[in-house]
């Protein structure tokens, strides 16, 4: 039996969609700082004490879904929905948000 060019071509088909299809579902981790508006993610950790309770008490905790609303002007505050609560964060305490989403939204 001999394997023709067009066999291997059409393998090499399957495995390049298969490697690009893999790659569109990767995940990677950002802070919350990263988010552009209309962005969701789902936060993994909060990776410092500086962030606030009463951030936590209003919902900033893992596992839970974060979606960026709006930014001022200079994007500082960010307007965020985190599970249904509407917040205002600085920056700085953002970046200490880790958060994953998936790269094609």
């Amino acid at each position: 039996m001999t394997i023709s060019l067009r066999h291997i071509f059409l393998v090499l088909q399957i495995i390049l969609f298969l490697i690009l299809r893999m790659n569109l579902n990767k995940r990677v981790e950002f802070s919350l700082a990263d988010l552009k508006k209309g962005e969701k993610a789902i936060i993994k950790e909060i990776s410092s004490d500086k962030v606030p309770l009463k951030l936590l008490e209003m919902g900033c905790l893992p596992g839970n879904e974060v979606e960026m609303l709006q930014l001022a002007p200079f994007k500082d505050p960010m307007y965020l929905n985190i599970n249904g609560s509407h917040l205002a964060i600085r920056q700085e305490t953002a970046k200490f948000v880790i958060i994953e989403k998936l790269v094609n939204g």
